[in-house]
């Protein structure tokens, strides 16, 4: 999947680049915060993050994991409102920070930009969507195959075992972008290793067979 930053020609990506200064964040640093106003966009240029929010009762729910040129807080910088989410680096990260009024200004003076914003907007309502069904449609394994899938797919490497996922995503985490306890996600992976779809190790998972891992996830 092509991210924001990516689908900007030379001269867009140059003018963005000038309305804003680079940033760098360690590992586990929050880059936003959820429910607090923010007074810029992010726009990655290194390293992962994911994106959560708490329930009422404090459980983490995981809404979506981002990598290099994935664009950040353009809600908040469009409406003025506060953060629908938090940002949390999963691995050290650098990343270009535009003020939301020169990205507003930006904008204006982009006229494709923009519609590719609204674009990329569009392409997550859809995943929502999609995320929604799933949580009535498949039981746990199926959902964790699915997030391996769209892991393997965005973030994968192919090796002679597989496609090798090296992001230092826990269970925990797993279990909060999957609607499910942790026990449940342990189950899951074990069904999956056992049917020899994937093997796992520390912080990394190996697509053995992604066409049946796909397969699975449905």
């Amino acid at each position: 999947m092509t991210e924001f930053f990516d689908l900007l020609h030379p001269d867009e990506q140059a003018a963005l680049e000038a309305a804003g200064h680079r940033r760098q964040w360690k590992r586990g640093s929050v880059i936003f915060r959820e429910a607090s106003r923010s007074e810029a966009v992010i726009i990655l240029r290194s390293g992962r993050v994911k994106v959560s929010s708490d329930t009422a009762s404090g459980t983490e729910v995981v809404l979506a994991v981002r990598g290099p040129g994935a664009l950040l807080g353009e809600l908040s910088a469009i409406d003025g409102g506060t953060l629908s989410a938090t940002v949390t680096a999963l691995e050290p990260v650098t990343a270009l920070s535009v003020p939301s009024p020169d990205f507003e200004r930006y904008l204006l003076g982009h006229a494709r930009v923009s519609f590719l914003l609204m674009r990329e907007l569009t392409r997550r309502l859809r995943d929502a969507d999609r995320k929604r069904i799933e949580f009535g449609a498949y039981d746990t394994t199926g959902r964790v195959a699915a997030r391996l899938v769209e892991l393997a797919e965005r973030f994968g490497e192919r090796s002679a075992e597989g496609v090798r996922i090296g992001l230092p995503l826990s269970q925990d985490e797993l279990a909060g972008w999957t609607g499910a306890s942790r026990e449940a996600v342990t189950k899951a992976l074990r069904t999956l290793r056992e049917e020899g779809l994937i093997s796992t190790g520390r912080l990394h998972v190996v697509v053995r067979d992604l066409a049946a891992l796909r397969d699975r996830a449905q």
